[in-house]
């Protein structure tokens, strides 16, 4: 056998070691061999994750290569979305909803990308896939704490900048008034709102004023909705009749007697 050979099986043996010995503390997973890079998850102490083998020894000293196993919450731009409601290729999946946000991969061939949510330009997916990150190592065996990078962590359900991340979800079965019928609606700041998704059109009826509402638990309308600040209003089919969380303004309807949400962003509860 060559030395090349022997090589490659010590490397093997090294990882399957690394594989076998639960983490020391809980460890950053970095996009990159970097200390300052940006930071994926947190893997929990005790934990034991899939190493990837480096035979070639490509990745740095004091570094391993770990394999993640979805799903992820990742954000894409509503204009890389295609008319079937597919993640165009080569698509950067972001860990938040924004531009500058950390890319944990891109969409390829066989990623399975499932939309979860609306919000503003950005459109929320739980993403099927295989990552790759880095932890650092100490002794060789046991993973090191890495200072977290709380602003990289991806968070349950993000919200607009703008709205606090702790909002009380509205208990739709007893509603409290929201406005008043004679301010009309000026001031009310944005709130998180928890209904049913459903479509206010029906056979042989008039038309209502907007074509979705928000009901409760017992099937009755709470209010209805404003979606045209949604920009990829062509995927809103796909929440019929199911339990969803809208962000928005919530305002009085000409009458006193209806209200309507100017929904910000929507997602599956």
């Amino acid at each position: 056998m060559t030395n090349k050979f022997y090589f490659t099986l010590l490397s093997l043996l090294g990882s399957a070691g690394l594989l076998a010995t639960p983490l020391a503390h809980t460890a950053a997973v970095h996009t990159r061999p970097d200390s300052a890079a940006p930071t994926v998850t947190f893997l929990k102490a005790g934990s034991s994750p899939t190493l990837i083998s480096d035979p070639l020894g490509s990745t740095p000293a004091g570094w391993v290569t770990v394999r993640l196993s979805g799903p992820f919450e990742v954000y894409v731009e509503n204009k890389a979305i295609g008319k079937s409601l597919e993640v165009r290729p080569g698509t950067a999946f972001h860990l938040q909803p924004r531009a500058e946000a950390t890319v944990i991969s891109h969409m390829e061939a066989g990623d399975k990308a499932t939309i979860t949510g609306l919000h503003g330009r950005w459109t929320q997916l739980q993403l099927e896939k295989d990552i790759v990150g880095y932890v650092r190592v100490a002794g060789g065996a046991t993973l090191a704490p890495a200072q977290p990078v709380l602003a990289d962590v991806p968070a349950p359900a993000p919200a607009p900048a703008h709205q606090p991340a702790l909002a009380p979800v509205t208990d739709v079965r007893r509603p409290a008034p929201v406005v008043t019928a004679n301010d009309g609606g000026s001031g009310v700041l944005p709130r998180l709102f928890q209904g049913r998704f459903v479509s206010s059109r029906r056979p042989f009826a008039p038309r209502r004023p907007y074509d979705w509402q928000l009901n409760d638990d017992a099937g009755v309308r709470y209010a209805y909705l404003d979606v045209s600040k949604l920009l990829l209003t062509d995927q809103i089919e796909k929440y019929t009749d199911r339990v969803v969380v809208v962000f928005g303004a919530p305002k009085p309807m000409p009458g006193g007697r209806d209200i309507v949400i100017e929904i910000e962003s929507l997602q599956l509860k």
